[in-house]
């Protein structure tokens, strides 16, 4: 089959075209057809260096986000037979080798596609909604009333997390450029902030939540803009002196990393489907173009989703 592998870390022109032997499903796993995959963060983080440290080794395929067709089921007997339409974020933080015409996994790392949604725009939901949908049950709830400041709004979680807070009834705040403020108003937010204008812990106050997809020092600059009890989700990662500031300053935090959670993308489907939950794709490359693909998203000039067309 055909994937795209680098042998060893490095610039975007690391990744090639290669034939690989075809994944043979284990007898708990079921064998994807992959339509096409979804380009995330750590995709090309892991491509420059072992993020973390204890990653495999190349040579590797890149990738976690599939949408595509079940081809074979091993001895599993569950949910899903061959020809089923599905999508998921596979394995994470286990390399998965999505960037390939087959994947395998475990089942419930996948569910159905959403219906309506074709496979581009399904490969573009998984880990960026996940970590939105699990920031928002599992740290940081979000009620009607609430005023939450989305960091990177215009990028692949924050346009998913102003949606789904919009959703819960929330008074969104987005951070980023002035050129993508039109687009994220338009998702729903109420009020966005150019970071490269405005110090955004000077221009909003009074924040129930914060979800923060930066990182570096937006954490600790953060925490001015919170009332007594709000709190911080730390999407990026946050180091101790973080935490001490959050807790210093009578805030709740929580910081998290993405697993597959079927249950959850099931609920990502279902507002897909309604046509409430939207992930907005920017452009979409042939697979062979993978490398182009992981230029534009380190150089962030673009909004919403990038694309591999498998």
């Amino acid at each position: 089959m055909r994937a795209i592998v680098y042998r060893s870390f490095g610039e975007p022109d690391v990744l090639e075209v290669a034939d690989v032997p075809r994944p043979v499903p284990d007898r708990h796993e079921i064998l994807v057809r992959v339509r096409a995959a979804g380009v995330n963060p750590p995709d090309w983080k892991l491509r420059r260096v072992p993020f973390p440290p204890h990653y495999t080794e190349p040579p590797m395929i890149p990738g976690w986000d599939v949408s595509g067709v079940v081809e074979e089921i091993g001895e599993y007997t569950g949910r899903f037979r061959p020809g089923d339409e599905v999508f998921g974020m596979l394995n994470f933080p286990i390399p998965a080798s999505a960037y390939a015409e087959y994947v395998i996994a475990r089942p419930r790392q996948f569910a159905r596609k959403p219906a309506g949604v074709d496979h581009v725009r399904a490969a573009a939901l998984p880990m960026a909604a996940l970590t939105a949908w699990q920031a928002f049950e599992d740290i940081g709830p979000v009620r009607p009333g609430d005023r939450v400041l989305v960091h990177a709004a215009a990028g692949g979680v924050g346009h998913l997390a102003v949606q789904l807070a919009k959703q819960r009834g929330a008074y969104v705040i987005g951070t980023s450029r002035a050129a993508k403020h039109d687009f994220v108003l338009g998702l729903g937010a109420d009020e966005m902030i150019d970071y490269t204008r405005v110090d955004f812990a000077e221009a909003v106050s009074d924040v129930d939540v914060v979800l923060d997809m930066v990182g570096g020092e937006y954490p600790r600059r953060s925490v001015p803009v919170l009332r007594p009890g709000g709190v911080f989700i730390g999407g990026a990662g946050m180091t101790p002196e973080d935490e001490a500031a959050c807790e210093q300053a009578g805030l709740r935090w929580g910081r998290f990393s993405v697993e597959p959670d079927h249950a959850a993308l099931e609920q990502v489907a279902r507002l897909a489907a309604e046509g409430t939950l939207n992930a907005h794709v920017d452009r979409v490359f042939p697979l062979a173009d993978a490398a182009k693909a992981h230029e534009l998203m380190e150089s962030g000039a673009f909004v919403g989703k990038l694309v591999l067309d498998v």
